[in-house]
C-alpha cells in the first residue's frame, strides 16, 4: 500500500504544510534570503519587514501585541523558556511552581529540572475526563508560588482545561500563568487578554506550518513578565531567545496563524462533526469501545478509543491504511502504558488498548467512513485471532 492510499488520522501529531504557507514562505529561501538581523540594506530590511508581519499574524491569533511574540524552533523551546525561564527570573519572590500530571513532556521534565535546581513543584491531579479542579490548584498555592503551567488542550485525549477560570486565581493572587497552547490553537478561541494568560506556547507544525518553528508569547504589561533566557548568543529576540531568526520558518507560522484565524468559525464544527461521525459507526460495530477524556466539549478533532482486550501495537500494525498513533508522538517509542491514561485512572492493560485519532483540516468525510471500516475491520480480525 502507497503512502497516498493511506487515510492520515494523526493531525494530532503533525499536519500537513497547507499549500498557501508553503506559497508564502518559499520566496524566503532564495530571492528574499537577508538577514533581518542586518537591515542596513534592502536584503536585511526586507527580511526584517517579514519577520515583523509574521509577529503581527501571530499575535492577532492570541489576541496579543507584536512587541510580545519571540520566536523559538518550536514548541518544546518556548515551554523550556517559559517554565525555566519564568521560574529562575522570580527566585527572589520564590521557589514554588505548580503544573498538572498530564502536561507535555516539554513542560513536566523543565519542571523535574527546577526540582533537581532545588524548586518545589506541584503536579496536580485530574478527574476521569482529564480535567484539573480550580480548586484543588487554588488551594496548592502558597506565599512561595511564582508560576502555574496548565495546557490549553491535552495532545493525548483532547480535554480542554479551565484557563479562564486558572487564569483569573492566578490574576488574583500575583502569580504568572504559562500555559502550552500547542494543541488549542486553531481549534478552539484562544485569547490572552481574555484568558488572563502571561505565557503561551505556540507550534508550527501543529497548525499546518512546517515543522522547526514556534513562538512564545510573553506578556508586556499587567504585569511585565521577566524571563530569564535559556539560549545565549547576540541578543535577537529581545534578547530572550539569540540567533538568527529563521526568516521562511516564521513567516510560515505567521501565514499559518493567519488562515486558522480565518478558518476558527468553520473549522471546529467541520472537525467535531467528522470526528463524531467516527465514533459513531465505530461504536455501532463495536459496542465495547471506550472513548478516554471527554466524550463532548473537547477538542473537536481528537478521538481517543479504548479496544478491550485488543492491544493496540497489533492494532496499529493491523492498520496499515490508517495512520493513527498510540498517544502522544513524542513518547512512540515507550513501551510503557500512557501516563496520561493512567492520571486519568485507565489501567494499563485498557491503556495499551488505545489509539488516538485525529482528523484534521484536509480530512474529507469519504475518507472518515473508510477508515472507520478499516479500523472495525483490523478490530473484529484480533477479536477472532
Amino acid at each position: 500500500m502507497t503512502q497516498s492510499e493511506v487515510i492520515y488520522l494523526d493531525n494530532n501529531s503533525t499536519t500537513p504544510v497547507d499549500p498557501a504557507v508553503v506559497e508564502a514562505m518559499l520566496p524566503y529561501f532564495a530571492s528574499k534570503f537577508g538577514n533581518p538581523s542586518n537591515p542596513a540594506h534592502d536584503y536585511g530590511l526586507e527580511a526584517l519587514r517579514a519577520v515583523e508581519h509574521a509577529r503581527f499574524q501571530v499575535a492577532s491569533l492570541i489576541g496579543g501585541e507584536s512587541k510580545e511574540i519571540v520566536f523559538t524552533s518550536g514548541a518544546t523551546e518556548s515551554n523550556n523558556l517559559a517554565v525555566l525561564g519564568a521560574a529562575r527570573g522570580s527566585r527572589g519572590r520564590g521557589n514554588h511552581v505548580i503544573t498538572t500530571v498530564i502536561e507535555h513532556r516539554a513542560v513536566l521534565n523543565p519542571c523535574r529540572q527546577l526540582e533537581r535546581e532545588g524548586m518545589a513543584v506541584t503536579y496536580l491531579p485530574v478527574d476521569t475526563r482529564g480535567r484539573v479542579s480550580v480548586d484543588d490548584l487554588a488551594n496548592a498555592v502558597t506565599q512561595g508560588t511564582v508560576l502555574v503551567s496548565v495546557m490549553a488542550a491535552n495532545n493525548e485525549v483532547g480535554t480542554i482545561q479551565p484557563i479562564r477560570e486558572i487564569g483569573r486565581v492566578c490574576k488574583e493572587r500575583g502569580i504568572l500563568f504559562h500555559s502550552d497552547a500547542v494543541q488549542a490553537l486553531g481549534k478552539v478561541p484562544l485569547n490572552v487578554e481574555d484568558f488572563g494568560v502571561d505565557l503561551l506556547s505556540i507550534s508550527g507544525h501543529k497548525m499546518y506550518g512546517p515543522k522547526g518553528v514556534g513562538a512564545l508569547f510573553v506578556r508586556s504589561r499587567d504585569p511585565t513578565v521577566e524571563l530569564e533566557p535559556i539560549v545565549h548568543g547576540g541578543g535577537q529576540e529581545l534578547g530572550l531567545r539569540s540567533g538568527t531568526v529563521a526568516v521562511p520558518g516564521v513567516v510560515a507560522l505567521g501565514a499559518a496563524c493567519e488562515l486558522a484565524e480565518g478558518h476558527l468559525a468553520t473549522e471546529s464544527s467541520r472537525l467535531r462533526t467528522l470526528r463524531n461521525r467516527l465514533f459513531e459507526l465505530i461504536s455501532i460495530a463495536i459496542p465495547a469501545a471506550i472513548v478516554h477524556g471527554p466524550e463532548a466539549n473537547g477538542l473537536p478533532g481528537l478521538l481517543n478509543l479504548g479496544f478491550p482486550g485488543i492491544d493496540g501495537d497489533d492494532l496499529i500494525n493491523c492498520l496499515k491504511g490508517v495512520a493513527v498513533s498510540q498517544g502522544s508522538s513524542c513518547s512512540a517509542r515507550s513501551f510503557e502504558p500512557s501516563y496520561v491514561l493512567r492520571a486519568l485512572g485507565i489501567g494499563d492493560e485498557l491503556a495499551r488498548a488505545s489509539i488516538r485519532i485525529g482528523v484534521g483540516r484536509f480530512t474529507t468525510a469519504s475518507e472518515v467512513d473508510e477508515a472507520a471500516k478499516r479500523i472495525i475491520a483490523a478490530v473484529q480480525m484480533l477479536q477472532h485471532a
